[in-house]
C-alpha cells in the first residue's frame, strides 16, 4: 500500500468531524498532517471519483465527505487510492529454472500463491468492516483530549481565515457515526 492510503485516511477521518457544511481544502488538509499538497490533492480528486468525497467549489470550498462516515468502509479508500490490483502476483517461478518439471505437473497453485491469498482476502475483509466512523471512534477515545481540541480549534482558525464564523463544534461530544453529509 501507497503511503497516499494513510494521508487519505487521516484526511477523510478530520472531514468526518466537519460539520455537514463545512469543507477543507487540499492543501489545508496536507499543511494539517504535513503532507505534499499536490500530492494528496490528487488522491482526494480519486476519493472524488470513487464517491467518498465531495469537492466543493468556491472561496470556502474544499473536500467533504460525499456520505456517512459509517457507509465508507477503509477498503474503498484503499481502492480509490491505489487501485484494485492484488498485493501479491504469483508469476509461477517454480516453472522455471533447471529442475521445472512440464506445465501438466503445476495443475494447481503452489502453497505460497495460495497462503499469500489467503493473507489478501483476510486484510481485504477487515478493510471493508472498518468504517471512517469506526476511526473517528477510536480517535476520540485514544487520542489525548488536549489534542483533540487543539486539532477542533485548528480547524476553526482555518473556518475564521477564510471568512466564515465557526460553528461551535466539539469533538469529543459530536457523534460523527450519525451526521449526514449532504450532497
Amino acid at each position: 500500500m501507497s503511503e497516499a492510503v494513510e494521508w487519505v485516511l487521516h484526511s477523510c477521518t478530520v472531514l468526518a468531524t466537519l460539520p455537514s457544511d463545512q469543507a477543507l481544502p487540499a492543501a489545508k488538509l496536507a499543511e494539517l498532517h504535513d503532507v505534499p499538497p499536490a500530492y494528496l490533492a490528487k488522491h482526494l480528486q480519486a476519493t472524488t471519483s470513487a464517491g467518498i468525497t465531495r469537492s466543493v467549489a468556491g472561496p470556502r470550498g474544499g473536500y467533504r465527505l460525499a456520505k456517512p462516515p459509517a457507509e465508507i468502509s477503509l477498503l474503498e479508500v484503499v481502492v480509490a487510492v491505489d487501485g484494485d490490483d492484488t498485493a501479491f502476483r504469483c508469476t509461477e517461478i517454480r516453472q522455471q529454472g533447471p529442475v521445472a518439471g512440464p506445465p501438466a505437473s503445476y495443475r494447481r497453485p503452489c502453497g505460497i500463491a495460495r497462503a499469500m491469498w489467503r493473507a489478501e482476502d483476510a486484510w481485504r475483509a477487515a478493510l471493508a468492516a472498518t468504517t471512517i466512523a469506526d476511526l473517528v471512534g477510536d480517535l476520540l477515545v485514544s487520542v489525548p483530549p488536549e489534542l483533540l481540541q487543539a486539532g477542533a480549534e485548528w480547524v476553526q482558525q482555518v473556518e475564521v481565515a477564510r471568512g466564515r464564523r465557526p460553528r461551535t463544534n466539539n469533538p469529543t461530544t459530536e457523534n460523527p457515526t450519525t451526521r449526514r453529509s449532504q450532497p
